[in-house]
């Protein structure tokens, strides 16, 4: 049987786009404050989800609501399952928009708001893509389940607590990223590294009171600042500030506060995956105040994170590694805070290839923080996903993406994390094309419309063959 997959998703384009538009309007972000039984991630998180079980329910799918953590949408039948993982949850819209971000406005040939690109409108694209599925009366070989978490910005616990309760899937895919097809991606580790002085040692014209740079592990951090105390030589330092600022491309300034001066740097903020894309404030602010005569507790820590820390690979925590399927090891020092009262601390985000170890990354870590007076206090291994090549599920999409397309079905890999890690062989399969920005998490995200349609039905294709 032929079939224009293409056009059957056109056909369904307006009600497609209305469907988007009601979930983006729903504010689904995580809100721990209004969380309640059945409502683990608030209201809005829960009222997207049931939004979408309801559509399923009115379309004669199987649903079923797993105790507001996640929900499904089931057709087919079978003992094998197909999985198509999506989320609804959002991260907070954030300032600088254009338009109101819940307003789901279409402009341009786009579909704005949080959400649209991440991950609402690929869900219902997926969605949509199972309904021209069993509209058009396809026989299956399997059974097919949309899985839909609410926690997939955070903590993951809308899939942990799923799939607990819930049959692993025998393959599928997650339209939660980029075409053509994620096959790897790497160890995510975020440490700790506690530095605690021996001793207080006052030695030093001047004395770092307190320092801190950003705020979460997998973000560079794009401000920083320290409070310094020492002998009146403001104009002296301002210039020496003004000059390593000039050097190193950043933008910095400098004040008194209460008979100390505070430093302020800007840097550029980038993802922890790809910490090379930005400049982090910590470490350049970390450079420059190694550069003074601090007091002896506070400048082995700053000695460390700019000696140490300035690499994105590694190679100065002895750690660099890479491999041919998903590339090299990147570090970003995504937290560093020190105050003279309590001894410092640096969060690091860590992405490991897939052929790497991270028990040995472990051992490492320790042993090079240990020489430069810091401890490992905390470690939290996510361990890589990796599908080979020649697992059918991969064929299979190459060839619907091929088909579909006309444009060659790359087999990508990548440091960030999606829901495929959740499946036993999964793959990120969209929905962003190659060429389009990735607006995800950026002010006035949006989706092209005519991508949402093209996705949609590479989707159903995709849904298609693989329960046959």
């Amino acid at each position: 049987m032929e079939i224009n997959w293409i056009e059957e998703a056109q056909k369904r384009k307006d009600d497609l786009i209305r469907d988007v538009q009601a979930l983006v309007r729903i504010p689904s972000v995580r809100d721990d404050d209004g969380a309640k039984p059945g409502a683990p991630f608030g209201p809005k998180v829960a009222e997207a989800l049931e939004y979408m079980l309801r559509r399923g329910r009115e379309e004669g799918f199987q649903v079923k609501n797993v105790d507001g953590f996640a929900g499904h949408i089931e057709m087919g039948e079978g003992e094998k399952l197909i999985g198509v993982l999506g989320h609804l949850d959002v991260v907070p819209a954030g300032d600088g928009w254009t338009m109101d971000p819940f307003a789901a406005e279409v402009r341009g040939g786009r579909l704005y708001g949080r959400g649209a690109i991440d991950d609402k409108g690929p869900t219902v694209a997926a969605f949509y893509a199972m309904k021209i599925v069993k509209e058009l009366g396809l026989p299956l070989g399997k059974r097919v389940r949309l899985i839909i978490g609410g926690d997939e910005e955070s903590d993951w616990r809308c899939v942990a607590h799923y799939f607990q309760r819930e049959e692993m899937p025998d393959a599928g895919f997650v339209p939660d990223a980029d075409f053509p097809i994620i096959y790897a991606e790497k160890g995510i580790i975020d440490a700790d590294l506690a530095y605690r002085p021996a001793a207080p040692d006052g030695a030093g014209a001047f004395t770092l009171v307190s320092f801190q740079a950003g705020r979460r592990y997998n973000m560079v951090p794009d401000a920083a600042e320290a409070v310094v105390e020492g002998a009146g030589r403001t104009e002296e330092l301002l210039g020496l500030y003004e000059q390593f600022c000039r050097e190193r491309g950043v933008k910095g300034s400098i004040r008194q506060s209460e008979g100390a001066v505070v430093f302020q740097l800007e840097g550029v903020s980038a993802h922890g995956a790809e910490p090379e894309r930005g400049k982090n404030a910590g470490v350049y602010l970390a450079e420059f105040l190694a550069s003074l005569p601090l007091d002896g507790q506070s400048l082995p820590f700053v000695e460390f994170a700019a000696a140490v820390l300035s690499d994105t690979r590694g190679r100065k925590l002895g750690l660099a590694h890479r491999d041919e399927r998903s590339g090299e090891l990147t570090v970003n020092a995504g937290m560093l805070s020190y105050s003279r009262d309590g001894g410092g601390t640096i969060g690091l985000n860590i992405r490991y290839p897939v052929t790497a170890d991270g028990g040995a990354i472990r051992r490492t870590l320790a042993e090079t923080a240990a020489r430069h007076g810091f401890s490992l206090s905390r470690f939290a291994d996510t361990k890589p996903h990796y599908v080979d090549p020649g697992h059918e599920l991969i064929r299979t999409l190459q060839r619907v993406y091929e088909q579909q397309t006309g444009e060659p079905a790359r087999l990508l890999s990548i440091g960030g994390g999606t829901y495929a890690r959740a499946l036993t062989a999964g793959v990120a399969f969209g929905a962003l094309f190659p060429g389009r920005p990735d607006v995800a998490h950026q002010k006035d995200e949006y989706i092209e419309i005519d991508d949402l349609v093209k996705a949609t039905a590479i989707y159903a294709q995709a849904i298609y063959e693989l329960a046959n």
